[in-house]
């Protein structure tokens, strides 16, 4: 009885594990068609009563200003290019800090942000937690670090009903992604922390100071220079159209 238990539960984990693979490895050429968070916006606007409309619209690595690029690594992620998906000296600091209490302080990686908002849900669960890694460690292993910029910069939140660095232009800014200024860039890199409270195009003192304190750090990092670290290794040979 135990042992058809395990050998069920093993084929179940096997399933999940090709499956899951093989979704991902997809993805590093197929731009995602939604995320697992804009689903859970929409139920939770069904429940709430309150319908919210989606935006979002797709735009290619190359057409991604670079101001807005380095800005978001600035705000979230100064080691990107240089860790394999989890910054573990983040992880300690974060884990010191909550510890002596106050507010809750995260230290998720990009990779990580990308693996949370496409595949899984909102809560601190231990479930969630180790599926984080398992996708985190799935995207890290079959993109490039050019391509989870290119997906997060796609399919972050920026606003109620507002994913992706297009949407969020023209939402709060009036213009396409390609002709945000750096301040501007900037700014929405600011609210990334909490995207439906903060406004990028009215913000508050913090948001501002914020601002500012990216645009330094942006510099520090090299500019656009920096995006040199992200290119692929290893040439693609799949059709540009795709990505």
């Amino acid at each position: 009885m135990i042992r058809t238990l395990f050998r069920r539960l093993f084929k179940v984990l096997a399933w999940f594990a090709a499956g899951s693979a093989l979704v991902v490895l997809a993805l590093r050429w197929i731009p995602p068609p939604g995320s697992a968070l804009m689903l859970e916006r929409k139920v939770e606007s069904w429940v709430d009563g309150t319908p919210v409309e989606l935006r979002r619209d797709w735009r290619p690595w190359r057409e991604l200003p670079d101001d807005l690029k380095i800005a978001v690594i600035a705000a979230e992620d100064q080691k990107f290019a240089e860790h394999w998906g989890f910054d573990v000296g983040a992880i300690r600091a974060a884990m010191a800090h909550n510890e002596r209490g106050g507010t809750l302080r995260g230290a998720s990686t990009l990779s990580q942000q990308v693996a949370k908002n496409l595949f899984l849900w909102s809560d601190r669960s231990w479930l969630r937690k180790g599926l984080e890694v398992w996708f985190t460690a799935l995207i890290e292993l079959f993109w490039s670090k050019q391509r989870i910029l290119e997906v997060y910069l796609n399919s972050v939140e920026w606003g109620d009903g507002v994913f992706g660095a297009e949407a969020a232009a023209r939402y709060h800014f009036g213009v396409g992604a390609p002709y945000l200024s750096a301040q501007q860039a900037c700014l929405l890199a600011a609210v990334l922390p909490n995207p439906r409270e903060w406004s990028p195009s009215r913000p508050g003192a913090y948001v501002a100071r914020r601002a500012g304190w990216i645009r330094r750090q942006s510099y520090q990092l090299g500019g656009s220079h920096y995006l040199d670290q992200l290119r692929p290794r290893y040439p693609d040979a799949w059709p540009q159209a795709l990505r």
